[in-house]
């Protein structure tokens, strides 16, 4: 009869509260499932409230986020083998010393959503940060790779910190937010360090009444889906491979609980793809009347606006913005806005576990019927066929991380019948 192994007291300290460290956890566990591995796991949903003392914890490993450096200072200490876990850096000498040690690619990254702000016809590029903090070291290595980037090119790139968020600060805050991005030159693309500052600065840019990606397109990083949510307008944002550096992680403790050295490896993990949506999708359409319809559009579409509603806001006749429309984008105002609520339901059809019905209303369709009617006559498929052919593609759902040409399954039909209300 087989002896079944007895598990290793492993512990995780990572903060619960944030993707970067979830979704690290997540490869942890996909390693556990797909192995014989036996592991007890240790976890708290913020592992800093008990830090104190950990160097005297009894048990097999660690695998540790080692951007805190309380965290690394605490298990410099410890006999146990540990593996560590952060941002990659410029200086050899701020990697820690005799720990194997998984990095998400800093610089790789932000070139990733640098080369996509190119690929978007965009010159002009600055970076929104974090303000020097030991804690945010990983974000000050984004911004010296963004400079490095701005060097090669002989471009003078932006770069503004601005301030740590805070319920008394908050205020203050956005209004610094807003005078930067006034001053910049318009248009231009601008990578944030981080979804909650992107989702931050995109928020500004609403308040501000300046257009996205018109005037300023822009790209966050961690592919938070609480980021998304929380904004009109869909973000776009650099999808790091932190599963795979969980996987690594792990597989790297497993050896050296079994015996093996592995002081002093390290292991760059590049990111996984770049989710790309309306926040960077930006076109150079040099008419103002076209730049603030659009404005309106992508943070109203899916709350069943009217043509007429949009001219209102633009300030024009509704023949005239038709007229614009069909010049510049060669469609109809209400082909725009379908177009939006379309791509809206497309994403919460690969993404959510929701109804039919709640995704039809949330994203502006009358009904159930009439989203299917849509769905018919511009994709060739209905919603649910659509959903299982994004689910096929992908292998799962939610859809797999390389979305950076988030490709339909279904060609758009540009001839139609008629034209209905939206």
């Amino acid at each position: 009869m087989t002896k079944t192994p007895s598990a290793r007291r492993v512990a995780l300290l990572f903060n619960g509260n944030k993707i970067y460290d979830r979704d690290i956890i997540t490869g942890i566990a996909s390693y556990l499932s797909t192995t014989r591995a036996s592991w007890d796991l240790f976890l708290e949903e913020d592992f800093r409230c008990r830090l104190q003392g950990i160097e005297h914890w009894e048990g097999h490993g660690i695998i540790a986020d080692f951007d805190d450096p309380e965290v690394s200072a605490a298990l410099s200490r410890i006999a146990l083998p540990v593996v560590a876990v952060g941002g990659s850096y410029a200086d050899e000498a701020e990697y820690p010393h005799g720990i194997p040690y998984v990095a998400t690619d800093n610089f790789k990254l932000v070139k990733l959503a640098h080369d996509h702000l190119i690929e978007a016809g965009l010159t002009r590029f600055a970076c929104f940060s974090l303000p020097q903090s030991p804690l945010n070291r990983w974000a000050q290595e984004r911004e010296k790779a963004f400079l490095q980037l701005m060097q090669r090119d002989g471009m003078q790139g932006e770069l503004y910190r601005g301030v740590h968020t805070s319920a008394p600060s908050w205020d203050t805050s956005v209004e610094q937010q807003i005078a930067w991005l006034r001053s910049l030159p318009k248009p231009i693309g601008i990578i944030a360090v981080c979804d909650a500052r992107a989702r931050q600065l995109l928020q500004a840019c609403l308040s501000a009444g300046i257009p996205v990606p018109e005037q300023v397109a822009l790209v966050g990083i961690d592919n938070d889906p609480l980021a998304r949510i929380l904004t009109r307008v869909p973000l776009s944002s650099v999808i790091q491979g932190t599963q795979e550096m969980g996987r690594t992680a792990a597989h790297l403790l497993q050896q050296m609980m079994h015996g093996a050295r592995l002081a002093g490896n390290r292991i760059v993990v590049p990111p996984a793809g770049l989710n790309v949506q309306a926040s960077s999708l930006h076109e150079p359409y040099n008419n103002p009347h076209v730049m603030q319809a659009l404005h309106f559009i992508r943070q109203y579409a899916c709350q069943g606006i009217k043509t007429e509603q949009v001219a209102d806001y633009v300030g024009v006749s509704r023949s005239s913005l038709e007229w614009y429309f069909r010049r510049k984008l060669g469609r109809s105002v209400h082909d725009e806005i379908l177009r939006f609520k379309l791509e809206a339901a497309k994403t919460r059809l690969g993404n959510e576990q929701h109804s039919m019905a709640d995704i039809a209303v949330s994203c502006g369709f009358t009904s159930v019927q009439y989203m299917h009617a849509v769905f018919k006559r511009e994709l060739g498929c209905t919603p649910r066929a659509w959903q299982d052919k994004a689910t096929q593609s992908t292998g799962a759902r939610p859809p797999g991380p390389d979305r950076r040409k988030a490709p339909c399954p279904f060609p758009l039909r540009e001839e139609r019948r008629h034209t209905p209300q939206a």
